[in-house]
């Protein structure tokens, strides 16, 4: 079953918190790595911390939408990256260069203000709001987002694998909030093909969705299961990645 707002919201807080702890004691230069490769072809560490900021501030934007508004689906508003990946990269480097002097206090500000909307949005039972690609709901940009920080944790990882300690308690990316954006990431799945499918391996189902991992069967068979379909895990190689 696929989370709430109050579950997503909780998850987000949490998630946030956690990420930034992680990143916080490396310092705006990043232990050196700011200017190096990420694991993001075409991104620098530095820019992929940026991203961070903005797709926070993509929540802090978010206004009610007019009553009567019909919401996009969150599986079209993923969908829809791919296509701007392209205008994605170029206002990462611009917010990247407009916040060199103090990157992390400036990606916090907009992380706050982002926490901050959701909370008072929320409060106010706003049910659709008007983001920047068109309207959505509440709950799914608020999920959009959760879907960003757990992916983009990953992301950061790997791109400082062998420089900063991500095992165990210290992996930056909260269970729970893992959880909640590997079953969402399969509920779009099963929605578009009608199987019965569960996560068995939430991180590598993560991976596989969002193209972080190359895809083959025997992965897909360790990440989701079936009880029901008929010859096991169906293959989903035209499905993914998902965004």
């Amino acid at each position: 079953m696929t989370a709430d707002l109050p579950q997503i919201t909780s998850a987000l807080h949490t998630q946030w918190a956690r990420l930034r702890s992680w990143v916080g004691p490396l310092g705006d230069n990043l232990l050196g790595n700011r200017n190096k490769p990420s694991a993001l072809p075409g991104w620098t560490v530095g820019e992929l911390v940026a991203h961070l900021g903005r797709a926070m501030d993509a929540l802090a934007v978010c206004t009610p939408a007019p009553a009567g508004t019909r919401p996009i689906e969150l599986a079209e508003y993923l969908g829809s990256y791919p296509e701007r990946a392209d205008d994605i990269s170029q206002f990462t480097r611009d917010l990247a260069v407009e916040i060199a002097d103090a990157p992390l206090a400036a990606v916090d500000a907009l992380a706050t203000r982002a926490l901050a909307t959701l909370d008072e949005l929320s409060l106010d039972q706003v049910v659709v709001v008007q983001a920047r690609r068109g309207a959505i709901t509440l709950r799914d940009m608020a999920m959009s987002r959760l879907i960003e920080l757990v992916v983009h944790a990953e992301d950061l990882v790997a791109s400082l694998k062998g420089v900063v300690d991500s095992a165990g308690p210290a992996n930056p990316i909260d269970r729970e909030a893992q959880r909640i954006v590997a079953e969402e990431l399969l509920d779009i799945v099963v929605t578009r093909g009608g199987w019965d499918l569960e996560v068995t391996d939430p991180g590598l189902w993560i991976r596989l969705a969002t193209g972080r991992a190359r895809y083959n069967v025997d992965d897909l068979a360790r990440a989701i299961t079936t009880d029901y379909t008929a010859g096991g895990v169906p293959d989903l190689g035209r499905m993914l990645p998902i965004l």
